[in-house]
């Protein structure tokens, strides 16, 4: 189970690093939330926060349905979210 959610926060990361100024600063962690579920958290820097949430959350609402597209191939649920 455990690489399986590795591989989710391992897409996330992929999508996020190009989109920052900062990449160097990204950090994406995951863990199993449950059975079936898992949990990803996305950590950026403050300045480019806004970048990965987008203009009305559209950047980030792509993010979750790639990431849930990918868990779902793989009978999982995922959950993104950005790290305050």
């Amino acid at each position: 189970m455990e690489e399986r959610s590795k591989d989710i926060a391992g897409l996330v990361e992929c999508i996020v690093k190009p989109l920052v100024e900062h990449p160097e600063e990204v950090v994406v962690t995951s863990q199993e939330d449950g059975p079936g579920t898992t949990y990803v958290e996305i950590h950026v820097n403050e300045e480019d926060t806004g970048k990965v949430i987008g203009r009305q959350g559209r950047v980030i609402k792509s993010i979750r349905t790639l990431a849930r597209a990918a868990a779902s191939r793989q009978d999982l649920h995922a959950e993104v979210e950005i790290a305050d």
